[in-house]
C-alpha cells in the first residue's frame, strides 16, 4: 500500500470519527504505524522465503524431501498441473480459515466473558484459574481423542480445539488489561455511585482495548495451528488432513506448498489484525499509538 493509500484510509477513518482530528498528531501516528505494519510484513515475507531457500540450499538433505521457493512456485502457478494444485491447496486453505477463524472467535469471547468475570467477582478466579493452569499444562494433543468423544468429528470439535489454544493467552492478558486501569478513575466512578458492573463498562473495558488486540495478534497463528491438529487428528478435512495424505504418497512438493501458503496466510492475517488495531488505538489510546 502507497503513502498516499494509507493516507486515504487514515482520512476516511477520520471522517467517521474513528480517529479524533483535533490535531494531525493523531492521523500522522495512525499512518506511520500502517506504513509499519505493512513494512514489516513485507520483511516477513521476504525474509521467510529467503530463509527457506537457504535451510534448502545449505541442509544438503535428499531434493526428493526438501523443496525449494521455486519448486513450490511452480507447483502451484507454472507447471501444467497448476491450476489443479491451486484449487487444491487453495480450497482446503478455505476449510483451514474456517476452522481457525471459528476457534479464533469463540476463544476471544470466551476469554472476555471469563477475564469479565473475574474482574466482577474476585472469588471466580481463585476457583476457575488454577483449573484452567491445569488444563493448559495437558499437552493438547493428548486432550485431541478425548474432546472429540465429547464434541464428536466435525466442526464443534474443531472450534473447540481451535478455541482451546487461542483462550488461554487471552485470557491473561485480558484480564490484565481489565484490571490495569487507573485508580483515580475507578475511585472517581465509585463517589458518583457507580457499581462494578458500570465501572467495567465505562473504563475497565474501554481501557483493556489495546490489551484486546495484543491477545487477537498473538492468537492469530495458535487458532490456525489448532485448527491444523483437529484437521490432522479429527475431522479428516482442510489442509491438515492434506498434508498427513499427502506424506502418506510421498507428495512432498504438496507439503511444502501447503505450509508456505499457511505461512504467509498467518503473517497477513497477523498484519491485518494490527491495521485494525490503528483506528480503535486512535480513538481509545491515542498516547499509546503516537508511542507505538
Amino acid at each position: 500500500m502507497s503513502v498516499a493509500a494509507s493516507e486515504t484510509l487514515v482520512a476516511a477513518a477520520a471522517s467517521s470519527g474513528a480517529l479524533p482530528s483535533a490535531d494531525g498528531t493523531v492521523e500522522r501516528a495512525a499512518i506511520r504505524r500502517v506504513l509499519r505494519i505493512l513494512g514489516s510484513l513485507l520483511i516477513g515475507l521476504t525474509a521467510t522465503t529467503t530463509l527457506w531457500w537457504v535451510f534448502v540450499e545449505v541442509s544438503n538433505t535428499e531434493p526428493l524431501v526438501t523443496k525449494a521457493p521455486p519448486a513450490v512456485w511452480r507447483y502451484l502457478f507454472r507447471g501444467a498441473d497448476a491450476g489443479a494444485n491451486r484449487s487444491l491447496i487453495f480450497g482446503e486453505l478455505g476449510t483451514t480459515l474456517r476452522d481457525a477463524g471459528l476457534g479464533y472467535l469463540s476463544g476471544t469471547i470466551a476469554a472476555v466473558a471469563v477475564s469479565s468475570l473475574f474482574v466482577l467477582k474476585r472469588g471466580v478466579e481463585a476457583t476457575v484459574m488454577p483449573i484452567a493452569m491445569v488444563l493448559r499444562s495437558v499437552p493438547l494433543v493428548a486432550m485431541v481423542p478425548v474432546l472429540t468423544l465429547v464434541f464428536g468429528r466435525d466442526i464443534l470439535a474443531v472450534t473447540v480445539i481451535s478455541g482451546i489454544i487461542t483462550f488461554f493467552p487471552s485470557l491473561v492478558n485480558l484480564t490484565f488489561g481489565l484490571r490495569n486501569v487507573p485508580a483515580q478513575g475507578v475511585d472517581l466512578l465509585r463517589a458518583y455511585g457507580a457499581g462494578p458492573t458500570r465501572t467495567w463498562r465505562t473504563l475497565r473495558l474501554p481501557y483493556a482495548v489495546p490489551s484486546l488486540f495484543a491477545s487477537m495478534r498473538i492468537a492469530v497463528p495458535g487458532a490456525v495451528i489448532g485448527a491444523l491438529l483437529a484437521e490432522w487428528l479429527a475431522t479428516g478435512k482442510g489442509l491438515g488432513y492434506l498434508m498427513l495424505r499427502a506424506q502418506s504418497t510421498f507428495d512432498y512438493t504438496a507439503i511444502w506448498a501447503s505450509v508456505a501458503v499457511l505461512t504467509f496466510t498467518t503473517l497477513v492475517l497477523y498484519a491485518i489484525v494490527g491495521l485494525i488495531e490503528t483506528p480503535v488505538l486512535a480513538r481509545f489510546d491515542p498516547d499509546r499509538l503516537r508511542e507505538s
